[in-house]
């Protein structure tokens, strides 16, 4: 289901791209009007106005290269060689991407091997300039929800953060260590769901930007943008936790007051994930948190256990501070609520 919006986006445009060039310009063959619109568009995750246009302008760039080589050097094995050399230098040069580099070296190859149209030169490189336009119009005009794509991206974040957070109340209830290890191998799996969500998140604000269709979507956006923020040092937090309580539960001993703090994290931080479709949660996301913090004294919480005890109590605070800023909270004010140690 999530590929109908960009298939039905890369049809339009180079319908579009097609009609343009074959009808009002008189082109005979426009194939460049639709190669290049479905090159720029594709079912990439990063659907940026930027990108597409980078990515428009880059083939369109390889294309007028191969057709300037045709008219100075003809065709032949060897031009042939050359020219998908060249192109693919610039194409590097242009980007990084390789799926970039080899789109670029087929428009190059299709110029070579293709007899030019009738029209006179660099008419294929004005095909590709309409292609790039449908695109880009198509990115504005009939943008895909990638609100939506955030949104499953962030519930998978909070979906590993919430499991983690459980295994490490039975870590700490238990004294189990294999639970503790569960929770550490979770979250060690966070940076590339963490990076999906920053990806299609920073894509669905470009397009709200530009997108009439879009717009109103932007204040939610921003709100997500801002537990992004929250969530990923929260997470890094975490995973420093881990490796803490996995090596503290080795002892045996059960410690049934900090695993009662974690237990309490785990509903808010659920609450917190609610937010995002519901963001009236946030004012009990932010009490829930808020309580959970100011029992955050190792002298209460560890009173009479090690300072191993006490140093995990401690390294609670910081992971209290960024889920209240994710939860909406300043940084300033959230490090105020900590009672003083």
């Amino acid at each position: 289901m999530g590929s109908i919006v960009p298939a039905l986006q890369i049809v339009v445009a180079a319908t579009l791209g097609y009609a343009i060039a074959r009808f009002l310009l008189g082109h005979a063959v426009p194939l460049m009007a639709v190669t290049v619109t479905i090159s720029s568009l594709g079912f990439v995750r990063d659907a940026r106005p930027v990108r597409v246009l980078e990515s428009a302008v880059g083939i369109v760039i390889g294309i007028a290269l191969s057709e300037l080589l045709l008219l100075l050097i003809g065709d032949g094995l060897w031009q042939i060689a050359l020219v998908l050399f060249v192109t693919l230098l610039v194409a590097r040069l242009l980007s990084s991407s390789n799926a970039f580099a080899v789109a670029a070296g087929v428009q190059s190859m299709l110029v070579m091997l293709i007899p030019a149209p009738a029209g006179g030169p660099f008419v294929r490189s004005i095909d590709g300039i309409i292609g790039g336009a449908m695109a880009l119009l198509v990115t504005a005009l009939l943008p895909r929800d990638l609100r939506r794509i955030a949104l499953s991206d962030a519930k998978r974040l909070f979906a590993a953060f919430t499991d983690s957070l459980s295994s490490l109340v039975t870590a700490l209830d238990r004294a189990d260590q294999s639970a503790a290890e569960r929770a550490l191998e979770r979250l060690r799996a966070t940076q590339p769901v963490i990076d999906d969500w920053g990806s299609s998140l920073d894509s669905a604000r470009a397009i709200a930007r530009i997108s009439p269709l879009q717009r109103r979507r932007g204040p939610d956006l921003e709100a997500q943008s801002r537990v992004l923020r929250g969530m990923d040092l929260a997470t890094r937090n975490l995973r420093v936790i881990s490796r803490r309580i996995d090596f503290l539960v080795r002892d045996g001993v059960e410690r049934p007051a900090i695993a009662s703090i974690v237990a309490n994290l785990v509903t808010s931080v659920q609450l917190l994930a609610q937010s995002l479709d519901d963001p009236r949660l946030a004012d009990t996301v932010r009490v829930g948190l808020v309580a959970i913090a100011e029992r955050l004294r190792p002298d209460t919480v560890a009173k009479g256990a090690p300072i191993t005890d006490s140093a995990v109590v401690l390294m609670l605070r910081p992971l209290l501070v960024d889920l209240l800023t994710a939860a909406g909270l300043a940084e300033d004010k959230a490090r105020a609520i900590l009672p003083e140690v």
